[in-house]
């Protein structure tokens, strides 16, 4: 027996134990939709994704090759139709999240307009996000059953058992496209309270990973832009205390954290840490503090100074009333950072670097994994990198390292296209194609993803058809560009009155009024042209 012949014997009973009031439900219809709608609530989605992360983490400890990956997406048809496309090309959405970007979000989701990466945004934008993502990947489950269940019914009039056999074993064996999205909370959007409110309602819609970052809330910038602030580690660690309480109160027991650090690009910080002892943290985090020695004659009205090693220093201080980290030292920051986090309930870390390095970002692991061995990264493959020319001028120095002739090529203009069929071009593409395969073997990175890809995909695409439809090319830029694209590469959306659940609704109707249903997808919906 399946779920789904469960799911119709139950029904079946309900049905007899009511009687005649329930003579029009048929207990497959009731059945299929049931299956159709596996996830009732955010919460259940919480859990199972969770449980997946957890699973994959466990997988990857074993074996470094097995990372994961994302894409950062900021709608959800947007979402749903990366899930679609990996299971028809790649079978399984397995160890493929999604990843819910800040920057997006503030970007495109506002009723402020676009805005910059400084949560600025309404933070119940967030939420509104995870749960409209979840529904779109729920109807793509809808929909994509709706066509089992459309085949099965076919197989069964033909009298094909073998078919109806098979199309069975591929709805009782189906794999949903719901899977874990990584939600990124900024830096919590206030106090420890206003980060457990929020960290909720994105647990409630769905989020079984939220990724919290080490900035001060109300001057937090993207974690690629300058003017970075990072806080002391007591006020961090206060912030994902309450993520995991927010988990612990819905019951998601297994829920995970990822602590982002911007240490290595942040040379201020708002607070001094209060400390009580020599080397305790808050006097590991003030040793970093860019500071002069002064008597206590040299102190001028409001001054700041603290002790270190019995002599009176003068933290240097700006305009702004931000403290100065000294140069040199984010490496060593971020190193404590992560290793504090780990101790103190985070899952996962992450390390915000302004290139895409494996050996920058496995130095740093190496060091902390000297005191936590399993410890993981989650890593920004961002497109504020440039890859082209980063990956280029790594190449170029390791040959110039290796004693090879590098006169043919200027290093700072090597993203010139003029050096595209170059050799040292194609050893930087390939290093390209290989990063995360490497990152995950050399730096303890669990999970790829690429933050902003989305909003560039969509900017390109619009661009390329507005360059020829407005152009010369007219309708031809759609219909050669889009449509017959679609068509050749079997994208869903080129029906796109079924993938908006044209036919679901249908068969819906079908189930509500029997043959009395008023249907869209007669012979004469032009749909029928894509058949």
């Amino acid at each position: 027996m399946t779920h789904y012949q469960d799911d119709i014997d139950a029904i079946r009973a309900l049905k007899e134990e009511h009687g005649s009031p329930w003579n029009a439900i048929d207990p497959e219809a009731a059945a299929r939709m049931r299956a159709q709608n596996r996830f009732r609530t955010g919460l259940e989605i919480a859990q199972y994704t969770a449980d997946i992360m957890r699973r994959d983490m466990a997988e990857y400890d074993a074996d470094s090759s097995l990372y994961t990956q994302s894409l950062g997406v900021w709608h959800g048809f947007i979402g749903q139709q990366k899930l679609i496309s990996i299971k028809k090309h790649l079978k399984s959405t397995n160890k493929r999240y999604l990843y819910l970007s800040g920057w997006m979000v503030a970007a495109l989701r506002s009723e402020f307009g676009p805005l910059p990466d400084q949560s600025m945004h309404e933070k119940t934008a967030v939420p509104a996000l995870i749960a409209e993502l979840y529904t779109f990947l729920r109807q793509a489950d809808a929909r994509e059953l709706d066509l089992l269940f459309t085949r099965l019914d076919a197989a069964r009039v033909a009298g094909d058992e073998t078919a109806a056999e098979f199309i069975q074993s591929q709805i009782d064996g189906y794999e949903t496209h719901v899977v874990p999205i990584i939600a990124d909370i900024d830096a919590g959007f206030g106090n420890p309270e206003a980060t457990y409110l929020l960290a909720k309602k994105m647990i409630e819609a769905g989020a079984c990973a939220i990724q919290i970052e080490n900035q001060v809330s109300d001057e937090k910038q993207c974690g690629h832009q300058d003017g970075k602030v990072t806080v002391p580690h007591e006020d961090f660690i206060a912030k994902l205390n309450a993520v995991r309480y927010a988990f612990l109160e819905l019951g998601i027991d297994n829920g995970i954290i990822v602590a982002r650090t911007d240490s290595l690009g942040a040379g201020l910080t708002q607070k001094i840490a209060v400390t009580h002892e020599p080397g305790d943290l808050g006097d590991r985090y003030n040793s970093f503090l860019d500071v002069e020695e002064i008597s206590a004659g040299d102190l001028g009205n409001g001054d700041v100074v603290i002790t270190r090693d019995g002599a009176l220093v003068r933290p240097k201080r700006l305009a702004s009333n931000l403290y100065r980290f000294r140069a040199g030292t984010g490496e060593e920051r971020v190193v404590l950072d992560c290793i504090t986090s780990l101790r103190n309930g985070a899952d996962l870390l992450w390390i915000e670097t302004e290139k895409p390095h494996v050996e920058q970002i496995a130095g740093m692991v190496d060091a902390i994994r000297a005191e936590i061995p399993d410890a993981k990264l989650v890593y920004n493959n961002s497109p504020s990198f440039n890859w082209t020319l980063n990956f280029r001028q790594q190449v170029y120095d390791a040959l110039a390292e290796q004693g090879e002739d590098v006169s043919a090529y200027d290093r700072g203009a090597l993203m010139n296209v003029e050096y595209d069929d170059t050799e040292l071009a194609r050893l930087a593409d390939e290093r390209i194609r290989t990063f995360q395969r490497d990152g995950s073997a050399r730096a303890g990175i669990f999970h790829h993803l690429i933050t902003l890809p989305t909003y560039h995909t969509a900017a390109l695409s619009t661009d390329d058809l507005a360059k020829g439809y407005f152009g010369d090319e007219g309708m031809l830029a759609y219909v050669k560009g889009v449509q017959r694209r679609e068509i050749r590469g079997g994208i869903a959306t080129v029906k796109h009155q079924n993938m908006a659940g044209s036919d679901l609704g249908d068969n819906h109707k079908e189930y509500f009024a029997g043959d009395a249903a008023l249907k869209a997808g007669g012979q004469h919906n032009t749909m029928n042209q894509f058949s």
